[in-house]
């Protein structure tokens, strides 16, 4: 990502009808895989004169999760399936039932050989991309929270090389499992992005939202929202917080000072002393964190509230997807 956060811009918007929840890009394109509320996949080629999407159509609830991996594009969502589609001609070349209940998101491995799944069933699958196998059945997060109600499991997110996966869930409870073995080997615990009201509305809300780890990958990033005092609303803090996980240790975190709600999307800066995150509440936003100091670098609202977002190969580029629209900020001279 380019160095410098505070020259980027939004150029671009485009308005649409479906709530956009789930993004991939083409490698070196301008053209977008965007999984929809309407229960398809949309291909946006941004760099048409005129950007006319094509419905992909094969689910039955939301896509929450796309991914290119390979020579495929992959696609989830809450009728719990896996879609492989040629990239090329578009066409599903397989369909798997891979979760008994919602796919929350989908991730492609660094080299594009794997693919992780996550799903309220809490469980997280890993899948060879090439021949639709099934490589691991991850379980490390309980199906119930302490106070009885059905838990989720939000985000998963693979390190840069490869070798370990990251599964966050609703109470905050992170597990970062070896690919080598597909054994969990350390734990840790984010309980300040989860909120539990035990007298007025008897729920809950928050929860691990976003993962990713630093390039060197010594620091797993966790994104959430603070807590909230009325839980019908996503009113809480932007919430950011740094591990080092091999220690299992907390070592940072730090709350937007203007923006609220969930942070959705975490990307990390090249050389590691910076990420952006994006969610929001009613409201989007987009942040902009220096993992050094642990503060706050930048706070921008944005025209509708992020489900995720992708990055340009140079990084001088985001696009990010949400509440009836597609957003792509620039790097401006």
């Amino acid at each position: 990502m380019p160095s410098d956060p505070f020259k980027f811009k939004q150029a671009k918007e485009i308005s649409r009808k479906d709530i956009l929840l789930s993004v991939a890009r083409e490698p070196d394109t301008g053209r977008l895989f965007v999984g929809s509320s309407d229960s398809s996949v949309h291909v946006v080629d941004l760099a048409a004169e005129k950007a006319e999407p094509v419905a992909l159509e094969g689910h039955s609830g939301y896509v929450t999760g796309v991914a290119i991996a390979g020579t495929f594009v992959v696609s989830g969502a809450y009728d719990g399936k896996l879609i492989w589609r040629d990239r090329k001609t578009l066409k599903a070349e397989r369909t798997h039932k891979a979760h008994d209940k919602w796919i929350r998101a989908v991730e492609a491995s660094p080299d594009g050989k794997l693919i992780a799944s996550v799903a309220d069933d809490m469980v997280c699958r890993v899948w060879e991309v090439a021949s639709g196998k099934m490589k691991y059945e991850l379980r490390g997060h309980e199906l119930m929270t302490p106070s009885h109600f059905h838990s989720m499991l939000y985000a998963c997110a693979f390190s840069t090389d490869g070798a370990f996966l990251a599964t966050g869930d609703k109470v905050g409870h992170i597990v970062v499992w070896d690919l080598a073995s597909g054994k969990p080997i350390k734990t840790v615990e984010s309980t300040g992005m989860y909120t539990w009201d035990p007298r007025a509305r008897i729920h809950s809300i928050g929860g691990i939202r976003s993962l990713a780890f630093s390039p060197d990958n010594s620091v797993l990033a966790v994104g959430g929202m603070g807590k909230v005092g009325n839980i019908d609303h996503l009113e809480g803090k932007a919430r950011l917080e740094l591990f080092d996980w091999r220690a299992e240790k907390s070592t940072k975190f730090v709350e937007g000072d203007k923006c609220k709600g969930l942070i959705t999307k975490l990307a990390f800066h090249p050389k590691g002393d910076w990420l952006v995150g994006a969610g929001g509440d009613s409201k989007g936003s987009l942040i902009f964190f220096d993992t050094v100091a642990g503060k706050t670098l930048r706070e921008d609202t944005v025209p509708m509230h992020v489900h995720r977002f992708v990055t340009s190969e140079s990084a001088d580029r985001l696009y990010l997807v949400g509440h009836n629209k597609i957003s792509i900020w620039e790097l401006s001279a």
